[in-house]
């Protein structure tokens, strides 16, 4: 059986670009930044404090996001927030930078705090599961990074901020503390790294975008359980529209066909089979 979920391009959700800007839909689009997107909520030309950053990019990409939205939204055009899926490193690069340049609020996860607020480290990579991308990766920093003054838990009740009419969903598994987003009136998923659309391990597929429906990267799960239990919550919300912390976006039931079938075969095709925190239990990390 085919270990891989391939997407067909005639599937994607975002097919025009402006300003180095993929739009999805009249108020979301998102910004390939190498091998990470970060994604922009709010209508062109929102104006100050009327649009919100979900995510922020690699180290020494914020003048391209501070430019993008610039461009997008107007000049001198600060968001009303800056929201975390999760703060891997590839996630927070600009988030320093950004959150004070624009005098904007953090919003995470309570329990991916410690990892923004200068106080934890995440769980080292596993470059056994294979691939060049996990090779590399005890290159990659671990944190943490420390933007207290300006981080917020998100609220209890799942909004989320910024964004009417989405709510936060705990799609933990690639970090504790990892959020997906969700927009029920025409079911939209921002998925962050629970689920992907590429082959994040292997640097030619992130090179060239390769599409295909992925677990989160394999060397940075530490929690594979989680991961599975994520993908079916995801799933069961048959979203319309999957935007992911990397590779391109997809719409429609051959997306909608394809998550199911991850989260049906996920031991088989997302768990790498050997490695540092396969079969471990979560509090058998170590730090």
């Amino acid at each position: 059986m085919n270990k891989q979920i391939p997407l067909s391009n005639a599937a994607r959700a975002d097919e025009h670009e402006h300003d180095g800007i993929h739009d999805v839909t009249a108020d979301l689009g998102y910004q390939r930044l190498m091998l990470v997107n970060v994604v922009y909520y709010g209508r062109p030309g929102a104006g100050d404090r009327g649009w919100t950053l979900i995510d922020a990019g690699l180290p020494g990409t914020a003048p391209l996001i501070s430019s993008a939205a610039e461009d997008r939204f107007g000049k001198g055009a600060r968001p009303v927030a800056i929201v975390m899926t999760h703060g891997h490193f590839d996630h927070i690069g600009a988030l320093e930078r950004l959150a004070e340049e624009w005098d904007a609020p953090v919003y995470a996860h309570r329990l991916e705090l410690p990892y923004l607020d200068g106080t934890a480290s995440y769980p080292p990579p596993d470059p056994s599961v294979g691939g060049m991308m996990a090779t590399v990766s005890p290159l990659f920093p671990r944190g943490p990074i420390d933007v207290r003054s300006r981080l917020f838990a998100l609220p209890d009740d799942g909004s989320v901020p910024g964004m009417p009419g989405w709510r936060w969903i705990a799609t933990p598994g690639h970090t504790e503390g990892h959020v997906s987003f969700f927009r029920q009136s025409d079911r939209t998923l921002i998925s962050g790294d629970a689920v992907i659309t590429t082959r994040q391990e292997s640097a030619y597929a992130v090179a060239m975008q390769s599409p295909e429906m992925h677990g989160p990267p394999q060397y940075f799960t530490p929690d594979w359980h989680a991961a599975h239990m994520s993908v079916r919550r995801l799933a069961a919300l048959e979203p319309e529209i999957i935007v992911a912390g990397h590779g391109r976006a997809f719409e429609g039931e051959p997306m909608r066909r394809a998550l199911r079938e991850l989260a049906d075969r996920f031991q088989e095709v997302a768990v790498p089979k050997h490695g540092r925190y396969v079969n471990e239990e979560p509090d058998a990390h170590a730090s």
